[in-house]
């Protein structure tokens, strides 16, 4: 058993609850910490104790480490996102003489640099992409060098591009992690994303626990993740294995952490590595049989690895869809409301924090449950699991659902083909791939700019035949307006940027692939709006673009 007998969870949601299930089969007291907007929800009921940290902003609650700590416990969780990978909080849980579940400070400072984490892969002899300070050789790939999640990176695939893309991530790197730095990478067309999951005890021991396929994506964030990856054998498992072990040693790593590569015909190269537990842990464990959580506080309390890699084995296939709370009818936009009915599907896990009548709001990330099969081989947990998720039931709030079933019963994912551009050709309409962009992973091809997008679904979505008809630009999300980009009388050319919105820490870009002519701003940055708020009249479709 741990040292400690009481654990700060300091997260919320449904890897709240999942911390809490492991913790509470452990003997340990629970403290679970809450802002404003969950003062009701199931991780505040579920734990010992509930400790109110601040306002339903991340800045004002779940961001706040002094509030935090204030909230007791003698070790603290912090989940993933929030403060999981920030250095200083990490610090302070150990100054105040608490137990820090995850790696040491310094380690989760090396790793959360991109650039450093490059050249610390580098030196450890693990293949990594060129980066390129100026002329670089497109395409390229901007990165948040502070960060993850998709937050802060674009595709440039020409210098004409590259000055507008800059801006955007240095914006959205600035608003999702406190930091606008950025680096260029040298991008790869149609790579897998596959990571590895390492751990790592107090007494220089380093395992490896297999590879987790996460090339389903949008927007550069994992959508589907599975394990054994359909790209990887036991010899380049093996091989990507050692180099995660290496890259992990060389920081001096202890707990659980993810390496993350790109994979392309047979060869891999080091992306970044996620010093916390992933979203996608669940698949993991059901093909090796462990509580990776349990293996966390066990480390954190000093104890040896449970296990070594001779003792780890994998069984069968595992596959994880995120669902989120996201209307397929506007390009899958972030949504808040009010859930009315929730009963999850029985023939799979299904982690969550839901429950009739709970609101989803737009402060939080749009994931609100994930669902993991698990079956002797990938066809059959990929049929399991998208017949899991027609039989979700989940109304009072738009998801993705059926979005997520189409791709499981897609030919080429079928195939074991996905890569990370997959979603760029997927028409869930069709059942298959076609010519259609509208799921790209640019965040630039995910606006009413999107001309392809607009022709396809003007005619069924009303707020973008409203945004087209009758001059008016209708917010198509809760967010919050991060910049407005034009002022009365202004005439604003095809496809330029009029608003951009921030919703469940994504932004998002409001523009036109026609020229208009702007006659009244109801907005400005730092206002929160809901779906069909007025944000700018125009004059409708005459001009020349």
């Amino acid at each position: 058993m741990p040292s400690f007998k009481s654990l700060l969870i300091a997260n919320r949601g449904e890897i709240a609850l999942r911390i809490l299930r492991t913790a509470r089969r452990m003997g340990l007291r629970t403290i679970a910490v809450y802002s404003d907007a969950d003062r009701d929800a199931p991780h505040v009921r579920a734990a010992d104790e509930a400790v109110r940290i601040g306002g339903p902003a991340p800045r004002d609650s779940y961001l706040d480490i002094g509030a935090i700590l204030r909230a007791g416990g003698e070790a603290v969780h912090p989940g993933y996102g929030f403060l999981s990978e920030n250095a200083d909080f990490a610090e302070a849980v150990l100054k105040a003489g608490r137990t820090w579940v995850g790696p040491p400070p310094a380690a989760i400072r090396a790793m959360g640099d991109k650039a450093n984490a490059k050249a610390i892969a580098a030196r450890a002899g693990v293949p990594v992409l060129p980066t390129y300070d100026k002329d670089p050789a497109f395409p390229v790939m901007i990165k948040a060098l502070a960060g993850g999640g998709g937050r802060g990176m674009r595709l440039v695939r020409s210098k004409a591009e590259l000055t507008a893309a800059l801006k955007s991530a240095r914006s959205e790197a600035g608003h999702a992690f406190g930091d606008e730095r950025v680096l260029l990478e040298k991008a790869l067309l149609r790579p897998r994303h596959v990571e590895i999951q390492v751990f790592a005890d107090g007494r220089g021991n380093c395992v490896h626990l297999g590879e987790r396929d996460c090339s389903v994506q949008r927007r550069h964030q994992k959508l589907i993740e599975e394990t054994p990856s359909p790209a990887v054998d036991a010899k380049l498992r093996a091989q990507m294995g050692k180099a995660a072990i290496a890259a992990a040693k060389a920081v001096g790593y202890v707990g659980a952490g993810t390496v993350e590569f790109l994979l392309e015909e047979g060869r891999f190269w080091f992306m970044e590595m996620n010093t916390r537990l992933q979203v996608e842990h669940p698949v993991t464990e059901r093909v090796t049989g462990l509580d990776l959580v349990e293996w966390q506080l066990r480390v954190a309390a000093g104890e040896p690895l449970p296990a070594r890699q001779q003792d780890i084995g994998f069984s069968g296939h595992a596959i994880e869809a995120r669902l989120c709370a996201e209307d397929p009818a506007r390009d899958l936009l972030p949504q808040a409301g009010t859930l009315t009915q929730w009963q999850p599907s029985s023939r799979v896990r299904v982690d969550h924090a839901l429950a009739p009548g709970i609101q989803i709001t737009p402060f939080y990330d749009s994931l609100v449950a994930k669902l993991i099969a698990h079956a002797p081989t990938r066809d059959e947990a990929r049929a399991q699991l998208a017949a899991a998720l027609e039989e979700t039931v989940a109304t009072g709030v738009p998801t993705n659902k059926d979005f997520l079933a189409a791709v499981l019963r897609d030919r080429r994912f079928a195939n074991g083909e996905a890569t990370t551009d997959f979603l760029s050709h997927f028409d869930p309409e069709a059942g298959d791939f076609g010519e259609w962009s509208g799921w790209s992973n640019n965040p630039a091809h995910h606006s009413l700019g999107s001309e392809r997008f607009f022709e396809r679904h003007a005619s069924r979505d009303p707020l973008r035949r409203r945004g087209a008809g009758d001059g008016r630009l209708l917010a198509p999300m809760n967010g919050r307006v991060v910049s407005v980009n034009a002022k009365a009388g202004d005439t604003i050319p095809a496809n330029k940027v009029l608003v951009v919105l921030e919703a469940m820490k994504m932004e998002h870009v409001l523009e036109f692939p026609f020229a208009v002519k702007v006659k009244t701003v109801h907005v400005a940055a730092g206002a929160q709006v809901a779906p069909g708020k007025l944000l700018v009249e125009f004059e409708p479709e005459t001009q020349t673009a």
